[in-house]
This record gives structure tokens, C-alpha cells and sequence, in this order.
């Protein structure tokens, strides 16, 4: 097994530590306003701020900007989400997200609002580019939390969502070199099976100009388990979180992670704070990590204490041996972000090497986090 880094060992122990709490908030406990040691630079900020997992690094910049002029939170954060939906070339949400198996791609999203504690989420939505703008109107135009597949498609028609193929060539040509070298014993010949042509070959629909080229952002094309998530809180204390996906690809059609379930992917409570996760979406369901990490930081903890402290939950509750590694650990990566009331903030990753983004007085930027294992994975 993988010895803890001795900054891991020594932020999880000082967020333990602070089990005494401050005062109430609404009749309920409050987070302390002083941590004693630097767990994490963004532990000791204070005032309006906004994180992202690396990705989101535009988005944060852009929530910031809005909610510094009086924009709703939530309404900051979800325009700076469209920003990644938007891009093609982000393979893991909205427009360009990898397909599921059939090469259809299909979109979660969630979002929680402080205020009122309420949230809304899709799931498995088609021809949607942005769902956390149609996870915001189930948010505030429905007395429902979760809305599914048809339902949730005929829902953003209703609401002036209009249809467009989200399957971008890029992707496309990843999900074809995906299904055909899944076996040698089917009709698909594998890269190593097929003789290259002798000449110059035309670009034309299933094939690349160059030969033997291979999809565009992929080496391998393997899996994808990306994923935006932005927190955000205002000067005022109000908190709000959203978390957008296409999520794993190639996934059997229906598949859904964690980023629409609250409490998984994604959770806020305006008296403590707001969290979220990317990376292996059944993990962070199974272990509910984002309502995790905001209950430590309810009962004492820092952000980045907080996120190390439900990651190594994670890694203890990993049972299955196909999802542990030589040395006993997760075979896999997950990425945990958190925002307290305050403005504190951190994160935390499976493994070394990891960055998120966040926006505060000091501007946007892109920062590394603290880890559980000192080792990249793999």
C-alpha cells in the first residue's frame, strides 16, 4: 500500500481535529472562521470566490465577473458552465461530449441554489447542448428534482431548448476506433489488422484523410470520465453549485454518474457551503461524496481537509478487486472540490499531479491540489 503524503496525513489530522464548533446558523451548527495550520492556500481566503474542477477555469472567470455586478449565483455559475458546453474540443461535456456505445451522446447535469436549499437535474438527455440551463428551469420552474431520458427532452422543447446533433466528427472518429477494436473475434478490423493504402487517400465519412490517423485528443481513445463542476459563493454568503457532464463514455445507453444525483456529484448548503466531484461517478455515488464533504466542513473542517477526508473514505470502501490496483488502491481517479460559506476553498485528488480552477481576489487561475496517494496513477 501507498504511504499517505505527510501533507495529506497532516491536513486530514488537523481537519479531524476541529470538531468543536462556533455558533449556530438557523438553530445548526456553523463552520469555524479560523483553521489552524496551511492545509491548502485557499483554506485561509475569505469573500466572494468561485471553483471549478480544471476545465471550468472560464467559468469561473465569467461566474466571478457576473456575480461581482449582482448576478444570482446560480445564474453566474450556470452561464459560465455553458461556456464549457459550448466548446467542441471539451470531449467530456455538452457539444463534442464522447457518445455511449450506439455513438449517441448523452448529457447529465444538476443544480443546487442555496437560498431556497432546492435543486434541479437531467439525466440522459439528447440533442441538448446545455443541460445545466435546462437542470436550472427544473430547478425553478417545477416542483421536481430529476427529470429523465424523453421526459427530460420533451421538458427543454416546452422551454425553447432547440434539438442539434451534439456528435461532433472528432468524437464520432473516437467512438469508431473504439468500437472497432474492441475484439478480434468480430466483423471490425482492428487498427493492426488493416493494410494501409498505397496512395494518397480521399477524407471522406468513416475515414480520415491521413491514413492510420487516430481520433483527434486520443492516442487510445479508452474512456472518458470528465466532467465540469463549479461552486460558487457571493460576498453576501450565499452559495450555489452545478455540475454538467456527458459522462463515461461508451457507456451502455440510460447510464447515470453522479453529476445530476444530488449529494454524489453535487451539493450546496447555504449555512456550510457547496461541493462536487469529477472523475468515477459510481464512486462518488456510493460514498454520496459531495454531502460528505460539505457535513465535514459543517463540523469543523476545512475545504481542502474536508475533500482529502471523503477521498480516503473512498478509497477504504473500494471492495471490488477489479477496482484495485497491485497495491490494494483504487484503480481509478476521482477529483473532489469544495467552497465554504466563508470563502474558503480546496480541493483534493486520488492521486498526485492533479489542478483545479478558481476564481477569487487574486483572480482566475489554475492551482494544484493536495492528494490521498503521493503516486500518479497508474
Amino acid at each position: 500500500m501507498d504511504h499517505l503524503s505527510r501533507r495529506t496525513v497532516m491536513a486530514a489530522a488537523a481537519g479531524l481535529g476541529l470538531t468543536g464548533l462556533a455558533g449556530t446558523t438557523h438553530g445548526r451548527s456553523s463552520p469555524r472562521t479560523k483553521h489552524p495550520g496551511p492545509e491548502h492556500d485557499g483554506d485561509a481566503h475569505r469573500g466572494m470566490c468561485v471553483v471549478a474542477s480544471v476545465n471550468g477555469l472560464p467559468a469561473v472567470r465569467r461566474a466571478r465577473e457576473l456575480m461581482a455586478t449582482g448576478t444570482d449565483p446560480l445564474d453566474a455559475i450556470v452561464d459560465g458552465v455553458a461556456i464549457i458546453e459550448d466548446d467542441p474540443e471539451d470531449t467530456s461535456v455538452g457539444l463534442g461530449g464522447l457518445p455511449n456505445q450506439d455513438g449517441i451522446v448523452e448529457l447529465d447535469a444538476s443544480v443546487m441554489y442555496g437560498p431556497t436549499h432546492k435543486s434541479g437535474a437531467v439525466a440522459s438527455l439528447r440533442s441538448i447542448k446545455n443541460p445545466a440551463r435546462v437542470a436550472l428551469l427544473v430547478c425553478r420552474r417545477t416542483d421536481h428534482c430529476l427529470l429523465v431520458g424523453e421526459g427530460a427532452l420533451r421538458f427543454a422543447r416546452q422551454m425553447g431548448f432547440k434539438e442539434q446533433d451534439l456528435l461532433t466528427e472528432a468524437s464520432r472518429r473516437a467512438w469508431q476506433q473504439w468500437r472497432e477494436n474492441m475484439s478480434k473475434e468480430d466483423d471490425w478490423l482492428n487498427d493492426d489488422e488493416r493494410d494501409e493504402p498505397v496512395g494518397k487517400v480521399l477524407e471522406q465519412p468513416g475515414q480520415p484523410a491521413t491514413p492510420g490517423q487516430r481520433a483527434r485528443h486520443h492516442d487510445d481513445p479508452g474512456f472518458t470520465t470528465g466532467t465540469v463542476h463549479v461552486s460558487g459563493v457571493t460576498a453576501a454568503g450565499d452559495v450555489a453549485s452545478c455540475t454538467s457532464t456527458s459522462g463515461l463514455s461508451w457507456k451502455i445507453p440510460g447510464r447515470v454518474g453522479d453529476s445530476p444525483i444530488i449529494g454524489a456529484g453535487n451539493y450546496c448548503d447555504n449555512a456550510v457551503g457547496a461541493a462536487g466531484c469529477t472523475g468515477r461517478g459510481e464512486a462518488a455515488i456510493v460514498n454520496l461524496s459531495a454531502h460528505t464533504i460539505v457535513s465535514f466542513m459543517e463540523h469543523g473542517m476545512s475545504p481542502s481537509a474536508a475533500c482529502l477526508e471523503a477521498m480516503k473514505r473512498v478509497a477504504d470502501r473500494t471492495k471490488e478487486k477489479r477496482l484495485r490496483d497491485g497495491k490494494g488502491r483504487p484503480n481509478f481517479d476521482l477529483k473532489m472540490y469544495a467552497v465554504r460559506k466563508d470563502g474558503a476553498w480546496g480541493g483534493a485528488s486520488m492521486y498526485a499531479g492533479a489542478s483545479m480552477a478558481v476564481a477569487d481576489g487574486a483572480g482566475a487561475r489554475a492551482v494544484k491540489i493536495p492528494s490521498l496517494f503521493d503516486h500518479p496513477l497508474g
